[in-house]
């Protein structure tokens, strides 16, 4: 048995920490590509060619690039151009110190020093982009779609692509523990020795891309949030999130995506991290008191 006293907060990437798609922001004014064409192209290889969403996209980045292909080196600098929405990365040390400061959260644990926190990034973008942001530094592990590269160092062909499908198998990973792709997620792991129970987790993603991650925190007991842009005029993200929740009860909680202190979305994940520390002071108390024996009183 393993000490499951961690929390996890996963997180999508595009539209949930950010109200841009990194390509756009990242990638785009850097090498000329005009973005409408560029998502027509893919909308294109996924229509008349039957692409897969993720490989359309990776595979129209190659052809527009051509011969200028950069390192995922030069990717990684790029992704210092990423912006988010307000509250990231404020939140990550933010949350922490919250939940380290919940009554009885130091004495979670045993040895392990009281309760932990940690946060994951599962994304269908580019996991080199997301390397070299400035939320980096605050994540656990980042999972993401990967490119090889040639003999010069070049981004030449997709090595790891994660659609939204797969994206829970990445789930089981934070699960499991097995966080190194090398590993076979689906060896089988007893419930008690793997490091983060699903009701320990959290996953916050912006619409029908992640109803699979969605359908697995519901079915195994984790917490669910869907998040829109609240500065969006047509209201489209506020839409496919509402639609989830009243009309596909896939989540029960839907929030602006604002990660500011005192917002909406802090406060649900405020309150679900407070849930999960009591709980885990039950159990401990509940299997403290089943261990011990009681002496015979006197007379």
């Amino acid at each position: 048995m393993v000490p499951q006293n961690t929390i996890a907060l996963v997180f999508d990437y595009d539209q949930t920490l950010s109200p841009h798609y990194m390509q756009d922001e990242a990638l785009f004014p850097v090498f000329g590509i005009d973005p409408k064409s560029f998502w027509n192209r893919c909308h294109d290889l996924v229509k008349a060619n039957g692409y897969d969403n993720e490989l359309a996209y990776m595979k129209a980045l190659l052809d527009y690039l051509g011969f200028d292909r950069p390192t995922n080196t030069h990717l990684a600098e790029l992704g210092g151009r990423l912006t988010f929405f307000p509250g990231v990365p404020d939140i990550f040390d933010e949350v922490r110190q919250f939940a380290l400061g919940l009554p009885g959260a130091t004495d979670l644990g045993g040895s392990e020093g009281g309760i932990r926190l940690e946060y994951y990034i599962v994304s269908s973008g580019l996991k080199a982009l997301l390397e070299g942001s400035r939320i980096r530094p605050h994540v656990r592990a980042m999972f993401g779609c990967e490119f090889g590269e040639d003999d010069q160092g070049r981004i030449n062909f997709p090595s790891r692509v994660i659609s939204h499908t797969q994206k829970t198998q990445y789930l089981f990973r934070i699960n499991k523990g097995f966080l190194d792709p090398a590993q076979d997620v689906n060896d089988h792991l007893e419930d008690d020795l793997r490091p983060i129970p699903f009701h320990n987790m959290i996953y916050v993603g912006d619409g029908p891309t992640d109803v699979p991650c969605f359908t697995i925190m519901r079915r195994y007991g984790g917490q669910s949030i869907a998040v829109y842009n609240p500065d969006d005029p047509t209201r489209a993200g506020f839409r496919k999130c509402y639609q989830l929740s009243a009309h596909m009860d896939r989540v029960k909680h839907i929030a602006p995506a604002d990660f500011r202190a005192g917002s909406h979305l802090r406060m649900l994940l405020e309150e679900m991290i407070t849930e999960m520390v009591a709980r885990m002071l039950r159990q401990r108390r509940d299997e403290l008191e089943k261990g011990t024996l009681r002496a015979p009183g006197h007379g």
